[in-house]
C-alpha cells in the first residue's frame, strides 16, 4: 500500500521555530520518517509518525513538520 506521506517527503519542510522545537524536544532528524520501521497513521489533518520512542507531528496538507517529542 502506498503512503501519501513517504510519496510526498520532497515537500517536507518546517517553520524556524518548528526546528527549534524538534531540535529541543528530540536533537531528531526528520529523515527518519522514511525508515522502515516508521509508524504512519493519519489522523484527521495531521500525520503521526513513532519512530525510535518519539512522534512527529506533520500537516497533512501543506507537509508542515508541525513539532516533535518523547513517547510519555
Amino acid at each position: 500500500m502506498e503512503n501519501e506521506l513517504l510519496e510526498n517527503l520532497g515537500r517536507l519542510h518546517t517553520t524556524e521555530l518548528g526546528v527549534i522545537r524538534i531540535k529541543k524536544n528530540l536533537s531528531l532528524n526528520v529523515e527518519k520518517i522514511s525508515l522502515s520501521n516508521a509508524e504512519i497513521t493519519r489522523k484527521g489533518k495531521n500525520w503521526y509518525i513513532t519512530i525510535d520512542n518519539c512522534i512527529i507531528t506533520v500537516n497533512a496538507y501543506s507537509y508542515t513538520v508541525i513539532t516533535a517529542h518523547k513517547v510519555k
